[in-house]
């Protein structure tokens, strides 16, 4: 066998909710396939949840179980993959410090996830400082572990892009490599809109299927989803492209040469929404319901949900304050 060692990949999710499809199509699914062939960090970043809640702080903690238990019912073993606390790791923070000193508030600002962000939340110029400096602490999280590989949705890869001019930064007044440069892992899928069709999926939205919802919840949003306003009758020919019921089918059924067919029917006509969208319920709810009912499971002991994060968040914090020793010593800083 080889003594290679194996890549590194770190990833995760703020705890302001359950998760859900968008985040199973984004970046669920390639942390449960890489996790053994690749040395994989998740982490919980409830302390970056804190920069758009911070006026209900109350909100994160309890979310940080319920983000657990969707990792781990998904298939993220925590005997393979370190789970772990941003907060109970405190190197990070100090590392995110030293790396505000290496990027601008101008380069922040341009960042194009940043902005689409504050857009979208309706910020104005009353951008809280923690927020804006989010791809500062992005960075110290990735390179705490010295990650090469970041599963994201397509629309998260500036915040990579930047990252990496970080990187350089450091590395450039150290004159050697402290920390690597990572590339981004995108789905094929794409980003997932919401049962809306009008944006992503967000739990801040209220547009979407977590990865706990029941029969009737999938079905029920199913129902509602947007398809092609001009298929008025099953006759009439209909659109593919922005039909929110295929985008789904495309992302989940796991029958492609079916709903290719699906797709050709639909467009000579003859094929009714409400077919397409049975269907498409009995899809998910065949994949949602054992995730379901295995975290059902593992909730009844939730005290063993925490230890497992106490146990990962240990061993983060080991490596990551290892790595913020490096980047210290390799810009010339000492402690007393």
């Amino acid at each position: 066998m080889s003594s290679r060692p194996r890549p590194v990949i770190l990833t995760g999710d703020r705890p302001t909710g359950p998760l859900h499809l968008g985040h199973y199509a984004g970046s669920l699914l390639a942390r449960v396939s890489l996790q053994h062939s690749h040395r994989q960090f998740v982490l919980i970043a409830d302390t970056q949840a804190l920069t758009d809640n911070a006026s209900d702080p109350g909100r994160i903690a309890p979310n940080i179980v319920e983000v657990a238990l969707d990792y781990l019912a998904v298939g993220i073993d925590p005997d393979v993959s370190t789970l772990c606390l941003q907060s109970a790791m405190p190197a990070l923070a100090e590392l995110t410090l030293l790396y505000l000193n290496f990027v601008t508030v101008a380069r922040l600002e341009r960042n194009p996830t940043i902005k689409d962000e504050i857009q979208m939340r309706g910020f104005g110029r009353d951008i809280p400082a923690g927020f804006l400096c989010y791809p500062a602490a992005q960075a110290a999280d990735i390179t705490a572990f010295k990650a090469t590989l970041v599963p994201v949705g397509a629309d998260q890869a500036p915040l990579i892009e930047q990252t990496n001019e970080i990187v350089r930064r450091i590395n450039r007044q150290a004159d050697r490599q402290l920390v690597p440069e990572a590339k981004a892992l995108i789905p094929e899928v794409g980003r997932l809109p919401g049962a809306d069709g009008q944006a992503k999926m967000s739990k801040s939205l209220g547009n979407a299927i977590p990865l706990s919802a029941s029969d009737e919840a999938i079905a029920e949003a199913v129902r509602s989803m947007y398809t092609d306003p001009g298929h008025i009758r099953a006759s009439d020919p209909g659109r593919v492209e922005g039909n929110v019921v295929f985008t789904y089918l495309d992302a989940f059924d796991p029958d492609r040469a079916a709903v290719a067919d699906l797709k050709a029917h639909y467009r000579r006509g003859g094929l009714g929404d409400m077919a397409l969208k049975q269907r498409l319920t009995r899809v998910l709810q065949a994949m949602i319901g054992p995730i379901r009912e295995r975290r059902a499971e593992l909730a009844r002991d939730s005290a063993a949900v925490i230890d497992m994060l106490r146990t990962g968040s240990r061993r983060g914090e080991e490596i990551a304050a290892g790595t913020l020793e490096e980047v210290r010593n390799g810009l010339g800083l000492r402690r007393l």
